[in-house]
């Protein structure tokens, strides 16, 4: 028999789920207004019409990015970035987060309190700039070449790519293994290695594809240390870089060079200020930068909410 809901229980139903809605709406309207505004004209957008569906209809906007060859160049630098990228902090975070979690690591309860130090007493931008430009002169010793003429791309992946947050999530879901696989798996002539991948990892699926998911979204949105450690090598530049220069140059942000040539990598001279809003294309930017994330995350969403569960709650 169906028990009968309370009026207080009815009651709080109804404002979580109107909470609920009005969240979930207050997420989707912004992608909704770039959306609109991507396809609305330019007195339509400058005049703030666009509210939500688009207001004089066109394609002007990604016709004109569809043909600028440097947009296109940033955006494979964005998917080298997230794609190398999260290989790169995954396996260092796999080994860490593998290593941490066996009891009979030497100094392994010191490792995990400096570990989880960095949370609590983080550095700074200035100790962590220099920690960067230092490993950018490591590897421009290596190259045997000076720091501003090495592909600072690969900086940005090597530098960053350890979070300790993930390597927690991933540690306590290595723990949840029980033991008596991994024993059964050596008395069968399993190395560390295999133990490793054979086991391991194909028993935390979950919470690897939730890191994995992190560290890609963190490598696709990165902005600021991409800007601050590549900023005059604009053919390294991932897309959000390139869509704020467009902004800073399109609104009068920066003032233009002195000798009077044109932005011709980012504004051409061709550019029909008068038909077409900035700002449209700045949407259809955006637009055309979140079609990977919105493509890949349904794959990946359904081990999210396991994978967090299994990485961020110990027994």
């Amino acid at each position: 028999m169906k028990r009968k809901m309370e009026v207080s229980e009815l009651i709080f139903k109804i404002i979580s789920y109107f909470l609920l809605i009005v969240f979930a709406l207050m997420c989707v309207y912004p992608f909704i207004y770039a959306l609109s505004s991507s396809f609305s004209s330019k007195s339509a957008v400058d005049g703030g019409d666009v509210i939500l569906w688009p207001v004089g209809f066109q394609t002007e906007a990604y016709r004109y990015i569809f043909t600028r060859n440097a947009f296109w160049i940033s955006y494979a630098n964005t998917l080298f970035l997230a794609f190398i990228g999260t290989i790169w902090c995954l396996v260092y975070t796999i080994l860490g987060a593998y290593a941490l979690s066996k009891k009979r690591l030497m100094g392994r309860h010191a490792f995990n309190f400096f570990l989880v130090f960095t949370m609590w007493f983080s550095a700074g931008i200035v100790p962590q700039f220099v920690n960067f430009t230092k490993t950018g002169d490591i590897l421009a010793a290596i190259a045997g070449t000076s720091y501003s003429n090495i592909d600072q791309k690969w900086l940005i992946i090597i530098a960053m790519g350890m979070n300790a947050t993930n390597v927690i999530l991933l540690r306590n879901a290595f723990e949840g293994v029980p033991s008596e696989i991994e024993e059964a798996a050596r008395i069968d002539g399993a190395t560390e290695m295999q133990i490793l991948t054979k086991v391991y990892i194909p028993m935390s699926k979950a919470t690897i594809a939730t890191v994995a998911l992190f560290f890609g979204i963190s490598r696709w949105n990165g902005y600021f240390w991409a800007i601050k450690m590549m900023p005059n090598q604009s053919y390294s530049w991932p897309v959000q870089v390139y869509i704020r220069d467009f902004i800073d140059k399109t609104s009068g942000l920066v003032e233009p060079p002195k000798d009077g040539s044109a932005w011709a990598d980012v504004i051409p001279s061709d550019f029909k200020f008068e038909t077409l809003s900035a700002m449209s294309v700045v949407y259809a930017m955006v637009i055309c930068a979140v079609i990977p994330i919105l493509v890949i995350y349904p794959f990946i969403q359904k081990y999210f909410a396991k994978g967090v569960n299994m990485g961020g709650v110990k027994e």
